[in-house]
């Protein structure tokens, strides 16, 4: 597997990482978008499965503005819209010829739909190919944790207690001991199966992210409600994938795209939680080499 860094500059002047894996001179080009708190690491796994041997397509991962190895932003620009302007942008500097495949994880699964949204044009003119991997396409809030009203409303007063103090704000990651976070993170985005790499790959994103990140980018997702933007994908070979223990976006959020998208075909994945590209990469790897394989035919036509 070749990976190099393509840094790319969008309009606003964020510099957002970039790492492009796999051979360079085929027709599919594959962009993985990950999710809120993480960076391009936590799909690491998949690619790796994508361009094992030096075959397969062409695979880009990055980092969202704020996240990863990208810069800093303002909670200003911390917004669905702009990560799919973002993604608009990456695509035309990075990949900008020849089919594309889309997978989007969590946040990188909304980033999707709101470039369906704000960009229908380029995929419908680029798009062959999509996977919205443990995600949702609008009522994030509902039940959030299998939390009842009361018990929810007052996390969220905590949580608006901690984003505010000086200790929040001066932070510049959330922990500089990720195996601190193991028990929490395996309790919350893990199924009760995932092994010691799966882990370790969330424990580091996680203890890595900005905490203004973790901050800024909540009011976004749970203003995100898109399910008529997912009409974009309707002639789009589209995969939904869930994790039947998924604490973060339960297997009804799936359900939700489904039933909106009835063109998809729904798999849930027993026994594992919301990291599904490091929980099951083989399976989410699988899926996504079909979508590449009916994107190379029609590219040859």
């Amino acid at each position: 597997m070749v990976a190099m860094d393509n840094g790319v500059r969008v309009a606003d002047g964020v510099r957002l990482h970039v790492e492009v894996d796999g051979p360079g001179d085929v027709p599919v080009t594959v962009v993985l978008a990950h999710g809120w708190t993480l960076d391009s690491r936590s799909w690491g796994p998949v690619a790796t499965r994508l361009t094992a041997g030096g075959a397969g397509p062409r695979v880009v991962r990055y980092d969202h503005r704020g996240h990863g190895r990208s810069d800093a932003v303002d909670p200003a620009s911390m917004t669905l819209e702009q990560l799919a302007d973002d993604l608009a942008e990456l695509i035309d500097q990075i990949a900008p010829d020849g089919p594309l495949v889309l997978g989007g994880h969590s946040m990188g699964g909304m980033t999707l739909m709101a470039l369906a949204e704000r960009h229908p044009d380029l995929v419908a003119r680029r798009v062959c190919g999509v996977a919205l991997v443990a995600t949702a396409s609008g009522g994030t809030t509902e039940g959030f944790l299998g939390l009842a009203p009361a018990p929810l409303a007052a996390v969220q007063r905590a949580e608006a207690r901690l984003y505010g103090s000086r200790w929040w704000a001066r932070r510049q990651m959330l922990s500089r001991r990720p195996g601190l976070l193991h028990p929490g993170m395996r309790w919350l985005l893990l199924g009760p199966g995932a092994d010691r790499e799966a882990l370790r790959i969330t424990a580091q994103c996680v203890a890595g992210c900005r905490p203004a990140t973790l901050s800024g980018f909540r009011p976004t997702l749970e203003a995100h409600e898109r399910d008529a933007a997912l009409a974009v994908f309707a002639e789009i070979p589209t995969v939904v994938l869930a994790g039947s223990r998924d604490r973060l976006t339960p297997v009804r959020a799936s359900r939700r795209i489904a039933a909106a998208l009835p063109t998809a075909s729904l798999t849930i994945f027993p026994e594992a939680g919301h990291m599904l590209p490091v929980e099951r990469p083989a399976g989410v790897g699988a899926r996504l080499e079909v979508l590449v394989r009916t994107a190379t035919v029609s590219a040859a036509r």
